[in-house]
């Protein structure tokens, strides 16, 4: 009788296949995302885009999100359809955004192709409005940028639902370290071969083509999750720790946006958020201009950040389960990703110097270790502090509070650049120093923001320093 009341979940092969589906298709996802991040110098000799135009173009993934309240809509339909339903329906805007974005870059657009003059008089229409110089194939990537953020943020809220859904009770904060450690490999995986397919087929189109094929299979592998949750559901069938089926209510985001807790692990994650992914897009660059580096050996050192991440991510999760510590791993995270941006504006690098170089990769450990302890204990925190019932909805405002910052904060970076390094003559060193400045100060505030929520898990005892696995 006890083994016939044991549901999928409880055989290990089965919950961590589930996650294993999910998860390659968030490693794909985060290839796409920066996967003209390492090419920044060469978009600018290219195509024309400056920094503001780039910071414009990152800062478009999260558009629709913010200003149309996607996320929102996201974390409702997520609640009311389920896991199955958004991971299909992310994983389709995804393909669709990276195919648009595919065709922005490609020769036939650029010759004029279907589109093209209306894109290029909107672009007009900007220029006319804030003076930005928008190339059309800047403004088409943004499109496709907008779309595929739609996806990859509702795939990110659903991977984390979905994650809790088969991990309930079990090593929860393991599964999500090995999932955001998958995605970290992303970001490796992309800085190195990024520059390598710009170059092998002399195009920045290559590895945007490479990346939007990978996005079609993670959507097959979506469609093969479905078949095993659907299974789940059904060995769930008249469990009481089943997922509550009560129908959504507007009136239950009242429940979200009104708790004081939910508020601070928000603010913790956008500034948190905001000193890292942004940062990501310029520090090829940056890397190239302050240490020396030439720029594909710059994206080459810059991607052990994101696999240092990767290793350390999983032994967190497993320590923070067995152990906890989650607030007080929260307080070391900001305080190492502080030192890591005060040291890239403040210490005095010397080009093509030895101890500059070893500074600077120091800078990076230092930010992947941290970039390790903040996820890793940010993610599996929320289901003690948000009912069940709301949690996809209480991930998605999180989610699309913390996409606020990921839009707003590429084109402040990129404007602070242009600005700080007008009439700076192309190819000379770029003043990164004020830009820095800026990403240590997120850091800072994310820091008080951590120590706000150990002494509000002092209080009201949310378990946030206690072991996930009873």
């Amino acid at each position: 009788m006890e083994q016939a009341k044991r549901s999928l979940r409880d055989k290990p092969l089965a919950r961590w296949g589930a996650l294993a589906l999910i998860s390659l298709t968030m490693f794909f996802a985060y290839m796409f995302v920066d996967v003209l991040s390492p090419l920044k110098t060469l978009l600018e000799t290219e195509l024309g885009w400056d920094s503001t135009v780039f910071g414009l173009y990152g800062g478009s993934e999260f558009f629709l999100n913010v200003f149309v309240g996607f996320l929102i809509f996201a974390g409702i339909i997520l609640d009311k359809m389920g896991v199955r339903f958004t991971a299909l329906l992310s994983g389709s805007f995804m393909v669709i955004g990276a195919l648009i974005k595919v065709y922005a870059l490609s020769a036939t657009f650029r010759n004029g192709g279907p589109g093209y003059d209306a894109i290029n008089s909107f672009s007009s229409s900007i220029h006319g409005i804030t003076g930005w110089n928008l190339p059309p194939t800047a403004l088409c990537a943004c499109l496709g940028f907008m779309i595929f953020g739609c996806g990859t943020e509702m795939a990110g809220v659903t991977v984390s639902r979905a994650i809790v859904k088969w991990f309930k009770g079990k090593e929860m904060a393991f599964a999500m370290g090995a999932e955001m450690s998958l995605a970290r490999f992303g970001v490796f995986a992309i800085f190195r071969l990024s520059p390598w397919l710009a170059e092998k087929f002399e195009s920045v189109q290559a590895p945007v083509i490479f990346c939007a094929l990978l996005l079609c299979i993670g959507l097959l592998l979506y469609v093969v999750y479905w078949f095993m949750d659907k299974a789940l559901e059904k060995d769930l069938e008249g469990e009481e720790e089943e997922e509550e089926e009560e129908p959504f209510k507007f009136s239950d985001l009242g429940k979200v946006f009104g708790s004081g807790v939910f508020w601070v692990v928000a603010i913790l994650c956008v500034l948190y958020y905001s000193a890292i992914f942004p940062f990501q897009k310029f520090a090829t660059e940056m890397l190239h201009y302050k240490v020396g580096f030439d720029t594909k050996d710059a994206a080459a050192y810059f991607s052990y950040f994101p696999i240092g991440a990767m290793f350390v991510t999983p032994p967190l999760g497993l320590y923070l389960d067995l152990k906890g510590k989650g607030a007080t791993m929260l307080i070391l995270g900001s305080i190492l990703m502080i030192i890591c941006h005060l040291t890239f504006a403040l210490y005095p690098f010397e080009p093509g110097t030895t101890s500059s170089t070893i500074v600077a990769m120091g800078a990076i450990v230092l930010l992947g270790i941290s970039f390790s302890l903040v996820p890793a204990t940010l993610w599996p925190s929320v289901p003690k502090l948000i009912d069940n019932k709301v949690l996809g909805s209480a991930y998605s405002a999180i989610f699309w509070i913390q996409n606020v910052g990921l839009m707003s904060v590429p084109i402040i970076i990129g404007s602070i650049l242009d600005s700080v390094n007008k009439g700076v003559p192309e190819g000379q060193p770029k003043d990164y120093t004020l830009a820095m400045l800026v990403f240590a100060s997120f850091g800072v505030i994310a820091l008080l923001m951590s120590f706000f929520l150990k002494a509000l898990d002092s209080k009201k005892h949310y378990g946030l320093e206690l072991p996930n696995v009873k």
